[in-house]
């Protein structure tokens, strides 16, 4: 009998699309601009830009685009209205249906990059603390945390270590989210969305995650796959085989 993983999410582009957190944030910033100023199209010039691959510089650019000067404070302004706004998304259909149809027996945990309060609001506009028992952000252990540093999968493994289950981590993002919990031990399994917002390839094979799966409908299978392969090369390398 295979023994149920534990198992550790992401939450942007794994259990949601970080698109819609993007749409929803210029639209709150296009909103307070246009009730502040009088001027109409922010929003649209700034998704634009992403959608175009600018990251950095988006307002500074939107401002630019509409004649107008990126003054420092008013950029300030625009990137607080956008960070704190209180965000219209919702879980991916296949995230709803895992959650729904889930098993509460065995907890789940998330382990998130990002500023603590934002990815807080995601969490609580998504109804992930219904589902999710532990949630770290990365953002409130301080900086330099985030991973691929093992500070939150070393606190996850403290919280996990009564259930004494084994544990796997569930990410989209192959240049940060596998490398650490692979060398401890975890499972790892990439959720392939078309729509995700970063589509880079592993840096290293150590990046790698162990399996990639499309959807969330999946992923039980994917992880019982692994985890008897797991069990059969242990069974091997114990008898010599």
């Amino acid at each position: 009998m295979v023994t149920p993983a534990l198992i550790v999410f992401d939450l942007d582009d794994t259990l949601y699309l970080e698109r819609d957190f993007v749409i929803s944030g210029f639209a709150a910033a296009d909103a307070w601009f246009r009730a502040t100023a009088g001027v109409e199209g922010l929003g649209e010039v700034c998704l634009r830009l992403f959608a175009a691959g600018e990251r950095s510089r988006v307002f500074d650019q939107g401002l630019k685009t509409l004649g107008l000067a990126p003054d420092h404070r008013l950029v300030v302004q625009l990137i607080e209205v956008y960070q704190s706004h209180r965000p219209s998304i919702n879980l991916t259909a296949d995230a709803a249906r895992y959650f729904g149809s889930r098993s509460r027996e065995i907890p789940c945990a998330m382990i998130t990059d990002g500023r603590s309060t934002v990815q807080r609001a995601k969490t609580q506009a998504l109804g992930i603390e219904e589902f999710i028992s532990c949630i770290i952000c990365t953002g409130a252990l301080g900086q330099g945390f985030h991973k691929p540093h093992p500070r939150a999968f070393a606190r996850i493994e403290t919280w996990a270590a009564p259930m004494g289950l084994p544990l796997a981590y569930v990410a989209d993002n192959p240049v940060k989210d596998f490398v650490t919990p692979r060398a401890r031990g975890w499972c790892t399994v990439q959720i392939v969305r078309p729509e995700r917002i970063h589509h880079l390839p592993a840096p290293s094979a150590a990046h790698e995650p162990h399996a990639r799966i499309t959807s969330l409908d999946a992923l039980d299978e994917c992880l019982a796959w692994l985890q008897r392969d797991r069990d059969n090369r242990s069974s091997h390398a114990s008898t010599g085989m």
